[in-house]
Formats: C-alpha cells, sequence, structure tokens
C-alpha cells in the first residue's frame, strides 16, 4: 500500500463537505431559534447555547482539517490502539465520570463536559475495520464472526453499565458492516424477529386466552404454542430430513426460554423511565403528561407548522418551551414548527443525498480497511437519523440520541465530524492505495 498527498484538495470530495457546512449552519440557526429569548437574541452570545454551539462548530471545522492533514497510513496504523484507548475511557468514565441525567457517561474538565461514548463509535469503527480487512476477504467461520461480534459488543455492554440505551443502539447498528462484509441474512432475519417476539410478548403479557371452562393460557403461552405448532407443521413436510428431529425441538425451546426471559428484561433489566417510554410507544399505556409528554408536544410542535411553517423564531412551541430538550434531542420539532413540511422534506432528502453519497463513496474504495471504515461511518449516521427523527414523531421510543451536526453539544459535533472527515480522507487518497 502506498499513499500521496498529490492532489488531496482536487480529489477531496467537496459535496460531502458542502453537505456537512450546510448541516452545521442550518443546525446552528435551529439552535439558535429552540434558545431564543429576547433578554439573550444577539445571535453572537456565547453565555446561551446557540453562542458555545458556534465555538463547538469552529472547533470542529479545525478538527476536520487535521484529519484530512493526517496520512492514511495513520488511520490504520493507529486502529487498535485508538479502539483500546476509547474502551479505557469508556471503563474509566464508570469510576471517575459524573452522572448526568441518571447516566455515569461525562467527563468534566472544568466548564467543558465530554462523553466518552460518542469518540467510541470512532475507535470502534476503527478496530472493526481493520480487524475485517486483515482477513483478506473471508469473513467465514466461528471464530472470526465472534471476535468481530466482540469488538461491537465491548462497548456496548460498558456503555450498557453506565447506563445509555441509546448509545449502546448505535453500536448495534454496526451489525450492518458485517452483513455487507459476508454475514448471512439469516442473522439479521433472526434478530427482526426477536423484535417482534419481544413487542408480542410485551402486548400480550397481560392477555388470557379461554381454551375451555377449566384452562386458559396467557399471552407467551400462546404465541409459545404458536410456534410449536408451526415447527410440527414444519417437521411434517420435512420429515426426511433427520436433522430436524432434534433441531426443531431445540429452537422451540430456546424460543420458549427467550419468551419467558422478556418480562424480566423489561422489569429488571430496563430502568422505570424507559418501560414507561416503550409502554407509550406500544400503546400498552397513555400519559401525555407524564412519560409521552416529550412526543406529545414534540407531535403537537411538527403538526403546528403546517405545510410552509410559522416562520423563523415564530414557533410558539419552541418559543414558549413546551418541548423538554428541544436543542438536542428534539431539534427536529424546531425544524417541522417553523419550517413547516417544506423545510423538514428538504432536510429529510438532503440527509438521504449524504446518506446515499456516503454509500457511493464507500463502495469506489480500492482499500478494504476504507471500505468498511465507511460503512460503519454510514451505519452510525443512518441510525441516529432515523431514530432521532422516528422518537419526534411517536415512531421510535425515547432514548436520548442527537441527530448529527443539528443537535446542541461539543461531544456529538466532534465525534460525528471525526468519523466524517476521517473517511473523507481515506476517499481523497483512494488513487494512491493499492490495498
Amino acid at each position: 500500500m502506498r499513499s500521496g498527498r498529490t492532489g488531496l484538495w482536487k480529489d477531496i470530495d467537496w459535496v460531502l463537505i458542502s453537505l456537512f457546512l450546510a448541516f452545521v449552519f442550518m443546525g446552528w440557526l435551529n439552535i439558535y431559534a429552540a434558545s431564543y429569548s429576547e433578554e439573550h437574541s444577539f445571535l453572537f452570545d456565547f453565555s446561551q447555547a446557540y453562542g458555545k454551539q458556534l465555538i463547538w462548530i469552529l472547533t470542529a471545522i479545525f478538527l476536520g482539517w487535521v484529519m484530512l492533514m493526517l496520512d492514511f497510513h495513520f488511520y490504520r496504523f493507529f486502529a487498535y490502539p485508538t479502539f483500546i484507548f476509547s474502551m479505557l475511557l469508556l471503563a474509566g468514565v464508570l469510576i471517575f465520570g459524573k452522572e448526568i441525567k441518571g447516566a455515569q457517561s461525562w467527563y468534566v474538565l472544568g466548564p467543558i463536559s465530554l462523553q466518552p461514548s460518542e469518540f467510541a463509535k470512532f475507535g470502534t469503527s476503527l478496530g472493526l475495520a481493520v480487524y475485517l480487512s486483515n482477513l483478506g476477504g473471508s469473513f467465514r467461520g466461528f471464530k472470526t464472526r465472534s471476535l468481530a461480534f466482540m469488538i461491537i459488543a465491548l462497548p456496548a455492554i460498558l456503555i450498557v453499565l453506565q447506563p445509555d440505551m441509546g448509545s449502546t443502539l448505535v453500536f448495534a447498528s454496526l451489525i450492518f458492516v458485517l452483513y455487507r462484509e459476508g454475514l448471512s441474512g439469516n442473522i439479521l432475519l433472526s434478530g427482526l424477529f426477536a423484535a417482534v417476539l419481544f413487542i408480542l410478548a410485551l402486548l400480550l403479557k397481560d392477555a388470557e386466552i379461554p381454551l375451555g371452562f377449566w384452562f386458559s393460557l396467557n399471552g407467551i403461552q400462546s404465541i409459545l404454542v404458536v410456534i410449536a405448532l408451526i415447527a410440527g407443521a414444519i417437521f411434517y413436510v420435512f420429515r426426511k430430513i433427520k436433522e430436524l428431529k432434534w433441531l426443531l425441538p431445540l429452537i422451540v425451546a430456546l424460543i420458549g426460554a427467550y419468551l419467558f426471559s422478556v418480562e424480566y428484561v423489561f422489569n429488571d433489566v430496563l430502568s422505570p423511565h424507559q418501560q414507561d417510554r416503550i409502554n407509550e410507544l406500544l400503546g400498552i399505556k397513555s400519559d401525555p403528561t407524564g412519560a409521552g409528554y416529550n412526543v406529545y408536544q414534540s407531535k403537537i410542535a411538527i403538526g403546528s407548522g403546517g405545510f410552509l411553517g410559522k416562520g423563523f423564531l415564530d414557533g410558539t412551541q419552541t418559543k414558549y418551551d413546551f418541548v423538554p430538550e428541544q436543542n438536542t434531542d428534539f431539534i427536529f420539532c424546531t425544524i417541522g414548527e417553523e419550517w413547516g413540511f417544506i423545510g423538514s422534506f428538504i432536510f429529510i432528502v438532503l440527509y438521504i443525498i449524504f446518506l446515499l453519497r456516503l454509500i457511493f463513496l464507500a463502495e469506489r474504495q480500492r482499500s478494504s480497511f476504507a471500505r468498511i471504515y465507511g460503512y460503519c461511518v454510514i451505519s452510525i449516521f443512518f441510525i441516529h437519523f432515523a431514530i432521532n427523527i422516528g422518537m419526534t414523531i411517536g415512531l421510535a421510543p425515547v432514548i436520548g440520541i442527537p441527530l448529527p451536526f443539528f443537535s446542541y453539544g461539543g461531544s456529538s459535533l466532534w465525534a460525528f465530524t471525526i468519523l466524517l472527515f476521517a473517511f473523507i480522507k481515506m476517499d481523497a487518497v483512494r488513487k494512491f492505495v493499492l490495498r
């Protein structure tokens, strides 16, 4: 492998950089709108969130420039050390971190607070990329795949301990990278099946299905009976396959154990506010003044924007702080209320273009390391985009993950910038990379 700087600026993907600059500028304006007050109306008031965000934006642009100046070899050579260092930061925050909003996820250094889980996305992406690329395209075998899953699972486990379920879900999205590199689609389908069973078990946990005057089944038992009947039908049709004699009973037993563990996980692993949010999402309970307050107000804000929006700084839901966390997790509400359907549509189209551009760049890489890293970046940005918007309109549970380049916060902006610009650099030198 060889690399060079010739034509670096010419070969940089200016489409991505232009979208990045557009996103951070639009995000800054919406943070200003979400934090606006007549007492602090000056756009460059550094005592307010929008003033602080401007500082984060300028330092993020500098960080992006630094990432472009680093040699391609740096990313590959320091991939494992970066991964290990990020894991140490995640472990350290459990001991030395400060608890904010119920999660011990932050290092507080004077006036600066840093969330290591944001930077662990970069370290994990590098670690996974170098591991898979060293396999030489042969992603097979139990040991090989287990190690790949461990690279993803280690930061997820450390973040669960904080606890921060939103960031944990982001790391789970890296499974899509393994799928691109040859992981069987059956595993993804199995994960989807497990999610459906989890939801059904919650929806039917209090159901009772009578089977006569003296006998009835609860919801979980009825699901298991249906699965057993399906397994029996499969065995009857394919009874000549000897392996099914032990494989089908084993699968039914594992599904049964999983179903009966759902209630334990829901009641004893998830925190009460997470339980409330899931119940609200699934319609098991409705509490618009409690657990469902954020989403309820969010829907009002977005719906009130109408087709063209109320106009910049004219959003009443935004101006009077009806939506909690509106400049962070619920920043999309400001877009919906003040810029309406048209503004929201333009934003979503631009973000889809951004994701499609990342996919195009990833597929044209000559280096497997750069391609795999690119798909890590895509997975992370996609899950943030989909979940953040989904939770503001009631299609996903409120788990507290930011909208990249839009939500207020230095840690997330820096981490997303580092993730993106490292890949832009890899793409800029792709002509000089032979492996």
